[in-house]
C-alpha cells in the first residue's frame, strides 16, 4: 500500500482515502442491478427503489435493458455513505465516504463491459446467487478481476429463495474459484424465514422489521441463543484464517491474547487489499435485508486509490522505461480512457479514470498514441444516464470528457511534458458473425455511419466487408450481442437492417492434369479479332497457390500478347468452373497458340486465355474445397464427452486433448460451415462454462454430399460462370 499522503486539490470535496471505486459483478440474474439499486437508496442518492422487472432501475437506463431485464452496458454512478457509531464495530465511524459504483453486465455476450470496468476499478463486489452458488459467468468475472488484481468482497444474495444455502456458496467459492473466502456475516434463518444477519466480528445480530417494506428499519441486538455457538465457531475460524496470513494477528494468537474487533478488521482490510482474503457477506437485495452491512463492508474492506499499488505505464518512446503513476492531485495529469459512448444530447463521451493530477474544463490533454493535443470543452460526472457538469476532476475520479476526438478505448490521456502509456484493457476476439444489409438503398449511408460509431464504442464488435462475396459482415460476442446492435441501429440511427449467415468463401481446385485450347475469332466486316492459346494444367501442392508459366517458343504468340493471355487465365481462375469460387493450387503452362498479323489484339488473346483455361479445368476433374478452422475448446472435464460428440457431429477431427487443473483443452479441425451457431451450442452443452476460439487452418475437399448441396444452391452462379 502507498502510505505517502498525497497532495489534494483545493476543489476536492473528499480526500482520496475516503473514496472507493468499486464494481458490482456477477453471473446474469444473480442480482447485481437490484443490489446496486438498494445501495443507491440507502445512501440517499435516490428516494424510491426501482425494480428490474418493472424496468425503472437507475443503472439499467437503456431501452433495451429495461425491456429485457438485463444489464447491457456498464453504468457508472456515485453515492455517499457515513458509517454509524454504535454497537457494530466499523473502522471509519462518523466519516462520510464517496463511493463510485459501476454496475456491470452478467451476460457473457457483453463481457467487454466487465473487462474494461475491472481495468479501472480499485475494488469489486462479487454477487453470488444463494441458490445456484458459483455459476459459470461468476467464474469468468472472477478471472477478469484476478487478471487486473482487483481486491473483492463476496455477497451471497437471494438468501430468501427456496434452496438458498450460504455454506454451500462459500465452499464453492473455495473449490471452484480457489478463493481464500471466509464469512464476516452469517444469515439468520433461511428461505422464507430469512430475517437478518449476524456480524461475526462484532458478535451482534441485525434483525430487520419484516413489516417495513423499505428495509430501513432494523435493530442491533445480542445474537439469538440458537445461533451463538455457530457465531463463536465462525469467529474462531475467521481469526485462525487471518492469523495464517497477517503477522499482527498471528502474534496475538501465538501469545494467546484476545484479538479485538478493530485489530481483526484492520487485518482483514490489509489482506483484502493484497488479494489474500475474500470477506463473504450475505443478504437478500430483493427483500432489502443485509444491504447496509454490505455498504459498511465496502468502506471497511475495499481499498481507496491510495491502498492499491500505483498504476504502472511505459514511456511512449522507450517501452523498457517503466513509469509509476501515483495518485496525487498536484502531479501531472494522467488518465485512462476506458469507454466511449455516443450520447444523443452531448455527442461523443470519453469515460476516463483519473490516476494522477487535476483536469479543468477547457484544459488541454495529450494523447501519446496519436501524438496530438486536444482541448476538453466540458467535464462531467456521471449518474447512469444523467450528466452533471463540473469545473474540474481529480485523481481517483471516474468521469466523462466532452469535445475530445481521435480517442480509442484504452488510450492514455496525459500532459505532453510527462508522456506515459498505461496498460489498456484487453478484449476477446469476436466469435460469431453475420451478413447485414439495409432494407433500402437510402439507408446505406446511415447504416455505415451507425456501424462505425457502434464499433468505436465496443471493442468486441467488428465491421468489415468480405472482399470475395461483397457482403458487409458484422462480428460480435454472441447472437444477443448482434441482436442488440441491430436494435440500436434502428432506435438510435433510424436504420432498418436485415441480417443472415455470411456466405462461406469456398474454393475450387483440380485433381488431374488436362489440356485446353481457346480460340477467339470475330469477323465483323472491318478489322476482326483473332486470338488462339493452348495451355496445360495440373494440380499444385496443397497451399502452394497458383503458378502460371510461359512456355511459348518460336514466337507462335508474340511477346506483347503473352500478358493478355495470362490476364485471361487469372480472370478465369478467379471465378472457377463449378460454382463461381476462386481456384487455388493449380499449375498452368502456356505452351502453344497462333496469331493473325492484322486481327490479333490484347482483348482477343485475353478471351482466348479465358476459354482455354475453362476448357482445361472442366477436363481436370474439378472439386470444391471448404475452409477448415483450427478450433480450441476449453471446458471443465465433466463436459468433455458432450463437446467431443458435438464436434464429431460437425464433421470435426480431433487433433489432441490436453488436461490442466480439471480443465480439458480440445484441439480440433472443423469445417467453417459447421461452426455457425457454435457459440450458443457450446454454452448450452457446458452450462456456459466452456469457451472456444478458432482461426483459419486450410482448405480441404468438401465431401460429396456437401459439395452437391453447395453446387445445387449455386446453380444460378454456375450458369453465369
Amino acid at each position: 500500500m502507498d502510505k505517502r499522503k498525497p497532495a489534494n486539490a483545493a476543489g476536492r470535496q473528499y480526500a482520496l482515502e475516503r473514496m472507493r471505486n468499486i464494481g458490482i459483478a456477477a453471473h446474469i440474474d444473480a442480482g447485481k442491478t437490484t443490489t446496486t439499486e438498494r445501495i443507491l437508496y440507502y445512501t440517499g442518492l435516490i428516494h424510491r427503489m426501482g425494480d428490474v422487472d418493472e424496468g425503472n432501475t437507475v443503472t439499467d437506463w437503456m431501452e433495451q435493458e429495461r425491456e429485457r431485464g438485463i444489464t447491457i452496458t456498464s453504468a457508472a454512478t456515485t453515492c455517499f455513505w457515513t458509517q454509524k457509531e454504535g454497537p457494530l464495530v466499523n473502522l471509519f465511524p462518523g466519516r462520510k465516504h464517496r463511493i463510485n459504483i459501476i454496475d456491470t453486465p452478467g451476460h457473457v455476450d457483453f463481457t467487454a463491459e466487465v473487462e474494461r470496468a475491472m481495468r479501472v476499478l480499485d475494488g469489486a463486489v462479487a454477487v453470488f446467487c444463494g441458490v445456484a452458488g458459483v455459476q459459470p459467468q461468476s467464474e469468468t468475472v472472477w478471472r477478469q478481476a484476478t487478471k487486473y488484481r482487483v481486491p473483492r468482497i463476496a455477497f451471497v444474495n437471494k438468501m430468501d429463495r427456496v434452496g438458498a444455502d450460504f455454506d454451500n456458496a462459500v465452499q464453492e467459492m473455495r473449490r471452484k474459484l480457489g478463493a481464500y473466502a471466509y464469512p464476516v456475516i452469517l444469515p439468520i434463518g433461511r428461505e422464507e424465514n430469512f430475517r437478518g444477519v449476524i456480524d461475526i466480528i462484532s458478535q451482534k445480530a441485525i434483525l430487520y422489521d419484516l413489516t417495513d417494506e423499505l428495509g430501513a428499519a432494523y435493530e442491533v441486538v445480542d445474537i439469538p441463543e440458537e445461533y451463538r455457538d455457530r457465531a463463536a465457531i465462525a469467529l474462531a475460524e475467521l481469526i485462525d484464517a487471518v492469523s495464517n496470513k497477517d503477522d499482527e494477528v498471528a502474534e496475538l494468537v501465538i501469545e494467546d491474547k484476545p484479538v479485538d474487533p478493530v485489530t481483526l478488521k484492520r487485518a482483514i482490510r490489509r489482506l483484502t487489499c493484497r488479494l489474500e482474503v475474500v470477506p463473504v457477506l450475505c443478504g437478500s437485495a430483493f427483500k432489502k435485508r443485509g444491504v447496509q452491512p454490505l455498504i459498511d463492508a465496502i468502506i471497511d474492506y475495499l481499498p481507496s486509490p491510495l491502498d492499491v499499488p500505483p498504476a504502472v505505464g511505459q514511456h511512449p518512446n522507450d517501452p523498457e522505461k517503466r513509469i509509476e503513476v501515483r495518485p496525487d492531485d498536484q502531479g501531472p495529469f494522467c488518465a485512462l480512457a476506458f469507454k466511449l459512448w455516443n450520447d444523443p444530447y452531448t455527442g461523443n463521451l470519453v469515460f476516463v479514470r483519473v490516476y494522477r493530477g487535476t483536469l479543468r474544463k477547457g484544459g488541454t490533454i495529450y494523447n501519446p498514441r496519436t501524438g496530438k493535443r486536444e482541448r476538453v470543452s466540458r467535464v462531467m460526472m456521471i449518474q447512469a444516464d444523467k450528466r452533471e457538469d463540473v469545473e474540474e476532476i481529480h485523481s481517483g475520479d471516474i468521469a466523462a470528457l466532452v469535445g475530445v476526438k481521435n480517442v480509442s478505448t484504452g488510450d492514455t490521456l496525459c500532459e505532453r511534458s510527462h508522456p506515459v502509456l498505461l496498460e489498456p484493457p484487453t478484449f476477446p476476439e469476436p466469435v460469431i458473425s453475420m451478413a447485414i444489409e439495409p432494407k433500402t438503398k437510402a439507408d446505406r449511408d446511415k447504416l455505415s455511419e451507425g456501424l462505425t460509431r457502434l464499433a468505436a464504442e465496443d471493442p468486441t464488435f467488428r465491421v468489415f466487408t468480405n472482399e470475395e462475396t461483397g457482403q458487409l459482415i458484422i462480428a460480435g460476442m454472441g447472437e444477443l450481442h448482434l441482436e442488440i446492435i441491430r436494435d440500436r441501429l434502428f432506435r438510435e440511427f433510424k436504420v432498418e437492417a436485415t441480417a443472415g449467415a455470411p456466405q462461406i468463401a469456398y474454393r475450387e481446385t483440380i485433381t488431374r492434369a488436362a489440356k485446353g485450347e481457346g480460340r477467339f475469332i470475330r469477323q465483323t466486316g472491318g478489322r476482326g479479332q483473332y486470338g488462339h492459346a493452348v495451355i496445360e494444367i495440373e494440380p499444385n501442392e496443397r497451399g502452394k497457390g497458383v503458378e502460371i508459366v510461359n512456355r511459348i517458343v518460336g514466337g507462335v504468340i508474340p511477346k506483347e500478347f503473352i500478358p493478355a493471355v495470362i490476364s485471361g487465365i487469372e480472370e478465369a481462375l478467379a471465378t472457377g468452373v463449378l460454382a463461381g469460387y476462386p481456384m487455388v493450387d493449380v499449375k498452368v503452362r502456356l505452351v502453344d497458340g497462333s496469331y493473325h498479323e492484322v486481327d490479333s489484339s490484347e482483348l482477343a488473346f485475353k478471351m482466348a486465355g479465358i476459354f482455354a483455361f475453362k476448357e482445361a479445368a472442366k477436363k481436370a476433374a474439378p472439386i470444391l474445397l471448404e475452409p477448415i478452422m483450427d478450433v480450441e475448446c476449453t471446458t471443465p472435464e465433466e463436459y468433455q464427452g458432450d463437446i467431443l460428440g458435438d464436434l464429431n457431429r460437425r464433421r470435426g477431427k480431433i487433433v489432441n486433448i490436453e488436461a490442466k487443473n480439471n480443465v480439458a483443452i480440445l484441439h480440433a479441425r472443423v469445417p467453417l460451415a459447421e461452426m455457425f451457431g457454435y457459440a450458443t451450442a457450446i454454452r448450452s452443452l457446458s452450462r456456459g462454462r466452456a469457451s472456444y476460439s478458432m482461426e483459419p487452418h486450410s482448405f480441404e475437399p468438401a465431401p460429396a454430399s456437401v459439395a452437391e448441396a453447395i453446387l445445387e444452391s449455386a446453380g444460378g452462379r454456375r450458369s453465369h460462370g
